[in-house]
């Protein structure tokens, strides 16, 4: 009955979302179908002069350099508050409790606020630098970071420590030769996925003065020069693609532990700390910036004007003690609720409509048609990389351009991106998913219906769900982010208050933000309780 509820309660929900787009307007502006003929072109026809291959290659040279600056900072961020959040390192129990739950709580306000939005934050307090740009990817990245490495910390098996407790090793011995050893190679597996989506990051970090492929991307789309534009939108494909298939390769050699793999693992740790080397290097060198950049005089006055107009110093009603104000942002906040369902709606049913096909190795309901599974496979999971290499800001912006301004092109945006990472995702919980139960269902002489009804879906669907759930609190982080280009909810009425330095607005839509953002995260875990 309780479930019945949910259930219920559930369509319902989606039934509001799919209420954020207006859908007695038109939908699609005059202009609309002739730029999505000139989309297409660019798609099959990019500009492949000298002149703009050598840009893209210069321009990913740039995006790499930024996203490994930044996630070395978040590295650093999360591997002592990633160890300080796990306790492991006190000695009492009840300060280990309490420090432990300090830190988490820390690192989950680092990561709730999306790197783009603590990018404007830092352009308002330190001005128009890159190094606010890679400190907005270093913290959110590192509150990610961190939490996952607690959590992987704690996972690890007990009677390891407690042999080293019982040989009389101490709280950085256990660490060095116990819980490290152990966790390391899903933290490395795991700081390679958080270093592609840095790279996805670093590229609409343009918005803030950011140079790289972002950048190239959004002036071409600006000059309406759409062949460019896929141009380097390839070249970011690209590395999107090379990062995967690096960090694949290095979590199997860290994991299998052969004699030749280990020659991979050393090589790939020398190339890693060359690269942080190299980018810090060419952005101090190369762009001539510096840390004292930020840490002056000057910009410690900026900092404190712009704190005070968080708290509203010196005005008569703040926005976030007016009324009439907080009327309005709730619609927005609202609205954004709504944008970030209907995203997740469509994302998670055309990914569940692929998942199957997707799957690297058939499953027993799917064995009867190899060789129609080996014709969708690649294309499918060309679609699933592609989709998810381009950022959401890139996909709205581009949607702007055939859709009127409203909550629509930011929906499409957040669905298109995350279908791809759903949909490989579920994939894998195919790939992966225990083969006896359907086997037994063979043998007893079921067909591929049977079989698909009565043994891979009750094994894949929990999982589905729950990393559909996992998306939601993803998305909604993400949501306002694609207000920036004109998308609707409240990251259009944010950007428009940094621009007229309305600064007790920012404070309201920070307020409702993360309001938002806490109760998604409380609803998505109660969802997951309900149906486990």
């Amino acid at each position: 009955m309780r479930k019945r509820r949910i259930y219920l309660a559930t369509f319902l929900l989606i039934g509001w979302g799919f209420f954020s787009v207006d859908w007695t307007s038109p939908l699609i502006h005059r202009g609309g179908a002739a730029t999505a003929k000139q989309l297409f072109r660019a798609l099959i026809h990019p500009q492949l002069s000298a002149e703009t291959l050598n840009l893209s290659i210069q321009s990913a040279g740039i995006t790499i350099s930024y996203a490994i600056a930044g996630i070395s900072i978040s590295l650093l961020i999360a591997f002592f508050l990633g160890i300080c959040a796990s306790g492991i390192l006190s000695k009492k129990e009840n300060a280990s409790a309490l420090s432990a739950r300090m830190m988490r709580h820390a690192l989950t306000f680092m990561r709730s606020i999306h790197e783009l939005v603590w990018a404007w934050l830092f352009v308002a307090t330190f001005g128009l630098s890159p190094l606010s740009a890679i400190f907005a990817l270093g913290i959110p990245y590192g509150g990610t970071l961190g939490r996952i490495f607690a959590d992987m910390l704690l996972d690890v098996p007990k009677p390891p420590i407690k042999s080293l407790s019982a040989s009389g090793a101490g709280k950085l011995q256990k660490l060095f030769y116990g819980y490290l050893p152990y966790a390391l190679p899903n933290m490395v597996s795991y700081a390679f996925y958080r270093f592609e989506c840095a790279l996805r990051a670093s590229t609409v970090m343009s918005f803030v003065g950011l140079g790289g492929l972002g950048y190239q991307i959004q002036l071409s789309l600006n000059d309406l020069e759409y062949n460019e534009a896929f141009t380097y939108l390839y070249a970011l494909i690209l590395l999107i693609f090379l990062i995967e298939v690096w960090s694949s390769q290095l979590r199997h050699a860290m994991i299998s532990g052969r004699q030749q793999n280990r020659y991979l693992v050393r090589l790939s740790t020398l190339a890693v700390l060359i690269s942080i080397a190299v980018s810090w290097a060419f952005i101090h060198t190369k762009e001539g910036i510096s840390f004292t950049d930020i840490f002056n005089e000057k910009n410690g006055v900026y900092t404190l004007k712009f704190i005070r107009g968080l708290l509203g110093y010196g005005q008569a009603l703040p926005a976030f003690l007016d009324s009439t104000k907080w009327a309005e942002a709730l619609r927005l906040s609202f609205q954004t609720l709504q944008m970030s369902i209907f995203a997740l709606v469509l994302a998670a049913f055309f990914a569940l409509l692929l998942a199957f096909p997707a799957a690297r190795k058939n499953t027993q309901a799917t064995r009867g048609h190899a060789l129609m599974h080996g014709f969708v496979f690649y294309p499918i999971r060309l679609l699933l990389i592609v989709t998810r290499a381009i950022p959401e800001l890139v996909w709205a912006m581009l949607f702007v351009f055939l859709f009127t301004p409203g909550p629509l092109p930011g929906i499409l945006a957040l669905a298109v991106h995350n279908f791809g990472i759903l949909g490989k995702l579920c994939a894998e919980v195919v790939e992966n998913m225990e083969k006896s139960p359907l086997d037994s269902l063979k043998a007893s002489g079921a067909g591929s219906i049977v079989t698909l009804f009565y043994g891979v879906l009750p094994l894949t669907i929990p999982k589905f769900i729950t990393f559909i759930l996992y998306r939601w609190e993803v998305i909604i982080r993400t949501t306002i982010i694609v207000g920036f280009v004109g998308a609707g909810g409240l990251g259009q009425a944010f950007k428009l208050s940094m621009s007229w330095f309305h600064y007790s607005d920012i404070t309201l839509y920070l307020i409702c933000y993360l309001m938002l953002i806490g109760a998604v995260d409380k609803l998505a875990n109660y969802l997951r309780r309900a149906v486990d």
